[in-house]
């Protein structure tokens, strides 16, 4: 037996490959860079497996053979569509949000060509790019003024930097919240220069507590709305009119990162996420969300309040290192025209997959099950499901619904899961005791046929 240094000897060499490359013409037709590298990249997997001890086949033809798929994937985009089968609406994963017909529209009409980003037609001069969205806002939540940022963090961390650096921050200990990707709040606090200053306890915090902190250094207090978790039992916060008050006497601007921020109410199984025009009403000065999650629309952070401290924000030079592009702005304000001009509850895919009612549900998911029923293979019944908010929403909330499950005949639930998950048309599901879940809550009626296909391919191929 040879050992591993012995076969990596007889791996060709990369002008060999090339050579042996031009007998064939889909190779001979790659841009030279790109099949250097893949040729290459092959090499080193061939090598990466004599080193495990693995058999390995070193001519130029098997190496070859793994140069084309890696050429074939390389050619595949990475980012792209998916059928969200799993009943998770706002999934951090899968993009969150899904814009609605309007907002694509509106990108695909800007991304033509060029386009009024930073142009004021009416003056024929410079304009700002925060002004196709900042009076659609404002009117929707009752706003003085608004800016619009590339996502939550970042408002956070403008809002912080402008009007807190170098001096202290007063929040709540029941409200130092981390979110998904270990972004924590007094994290972002110190990247913004400003001093924590904790009060209160984890379940319990009291308008004296953030009274007695309050010192010649004090910038700002903040409030964090803790959308993704919930503290049940012995819990006490200020009322925010007597918290309010406190700021106002001290001259201290109140802040809110309100995180899964919405437009209207939303409410389901006992919990409540405020709309931000509540928040603002009840003595916020500024208030900070997302555009991905309850909102509808696109990856962005919403920066909504007093227009004198939107105007100290506006000034600061961080504000440039943070500004959303014209795409995103697009969809942005394609959504705004949903909740002005059309209904947002059927037009924002988002509204209306959480608002979809048992009935709705249960129909869809007959429909599936109806495909399914006469394809080999496969057993498929109509089952009750739970789905979830997700990004950080309605935390803990059960979403009742329901869906179909699918026992696989002739390969594993794994199996038939991963392919699914790897088709040019990924469809991501769920897997629970050898079965596949397909919760149909954030189906659209064309992906109902594409499941079908999908499984019929692969019991069609599972029979061979």
């Amino acid at each position: 037996m040879q050992t591993p240094s012995a076969i990596m000897r007889r791996i060709p060499a990369i002008d060999r490959l090339l050579a042996a490359a031009a007998a064939f013409p889909e190779l001979a037709a790659v841009p030279r860079e790109l099949l250097v590298g893949s040729l290459r990249q092959a090499a080193e997997i061939v090598r990466g497996e004599a080193l495990a001890g693995k058999e390995v086949d070193t001519t130029p033809a098997a190496i070859l053979g793994i140069a084309r798929r890696l050429l074939a994937h390389a050619g595949q985009p990475s980012l792209r569509r998916v059928i969200n089968a799993t009943g998770v609406v706002l999934h951090t994963n899968l993009g969150r949000a899904p814009l609605s017909r309007r907002a694509r529209e509106r990108v695909a009409d800007v991304m033509a060509g060029y386009s009024t980003l930073e142009y004021d037609l009416a003056g024929g001069e410079r304009g700002s790019r925060y002004s196709h969205v900042a009076a659609r806002i404002a009117a929707l939540t009752g706003a003085e003024d608004v800016i619009v940022v590339n996502n939550n963090a970042a408002g956070v961390m403008l809002v912080l930097s402008a009007l807190a650096r170098g001096r202290e921050v007063i929040v709540s200990r029941g409200q130092l919240v981390e979110i998904g990707g270990s972004f924590r709040v007094p994290d972002v606090m110190a990247q913004s220069g400003a001093t924590l200053v904790e009060v209160g306890t984890t379940n319990k915090t009291h308008l004296h507590d953030y009274e007695r902190a309050i010192g010649p250094s004090t910038a700002a207090i903040l409030k964090v709305h803790t959308s993704n978790y919930r503290i049940v039992g012995f819990t006490a916060q200020p009322e925010d009119g007597a918290l309010a008050t406190l700021a106002r006497q001290h001259g201290l601007p109140l802040i809110e990162d309100l995180g899964s921020g919405t437009i209207r109410p939303v409410e389901a199984d006992g919990w409540r996420e405020p709309a931000v025009s509540e928040r603002l009403a009840a003595g916020m000065d500024i208030v900070t969300f997302s555009g991905d999650k309850l909102f509808g629309g696109p990856q962005a952070g919403v920066i909504a309040g007093k227009k004198e401290l939107v105007d100290t924000l506006r000034r600061h030079p961080l504000l440039r290192a943070i500004r959303v592009d014209k795409l995103t702005l697009a969809a942005f304000e394609g959504t705004l025209l949903d909740y002005l001009l059309g209904e947002p509850e059927h037009d924002i895919p988002v509204l209306s997959m959480l608002q979809a009612g048992e009935r709705e549900l249960a129909d869809k998911s007959a429909a599936l099950a109806g495909l399914l029923g006469d394809l080999p293979g496969w057993r498929a019944e109509v089952v009750p499901l739970v789905s979830r908010a997700g990004g950080g929403a309605l935390p803990a909330v059960d979403l009742p619904g329901w869906g179909v499950r699918v026992r696989p005949e002739r390969l594993s639930a794994d199996a038939a899961e991963e392919k699914l998950r790897l088709r040019a048309l990924p469809i991501i599901v769920r897997v629970k005791d050898d079965c596949l879940l397909f919760d149909v809550r954030c189906l659209a009626p064309e992906d109902l046929a594409e499941i079908c296909g999908a499984l019929e391919a692969l019991a069609a191929e599972a029979a061979l």
